[in-house]
């Protein structure tokens, strides 16, 4: 037979599991705000997205127009994807600690082959 739990066991689980809400609540709100910042064209190209990769700002100093269409497309391409790798490891390092101790920090060693918590190093 197993032992029914006690009012002081029930409230210290419903604690828990209030303080754990709250903590998720508090990061969701965290990832929302996470925004990366990319540049490109020696600075002349600087792109703000999102957690998500949605482009959140664009400035594009007059003296990358000499760039020409393709070569302004491609720094833009450029300095977005820098954006979003940087809003990528931010996230990553909110999210790293509730992953401690379950499966899935687990599978992050796996599919990157380096302990879920450790930056990437940038290359440029």
């Amino acid at each position: 037979m197993t032992k029914e739990p006690d009012d002081t066991e029930l409230g210290r689980l419903l604690a828990d599991y209030q303080r754990d809400v709250a903590a998720l609540e508090g990061l969701r709100d965290r990832l929302a705000e996470v925004r990366g910042r990319g540049e490109a064209a020696d600075g002349r190209v600087v792109v703000e997205v999102t957690q998500d990769g949605a482009l959140a700002g664009l400035v594009i100093d007059p003296r990358a127009m000499r760039l020409g269409s393709d070569r302004l497309a491609e720094a833009i391409l450029r300095a977005s994807a820098r954006a979003a790798r940087a809003a990528g490891e931010r996230a990553a390092g909110l999210v790293t600690p509730f992953l401690a101790g379950t499966p899935l920090e687990q599978a992050l060693r796996e599919d990157d082959g380096r302990p879920a918590g450790r930056e990437r190093r940038r290359s440029r």
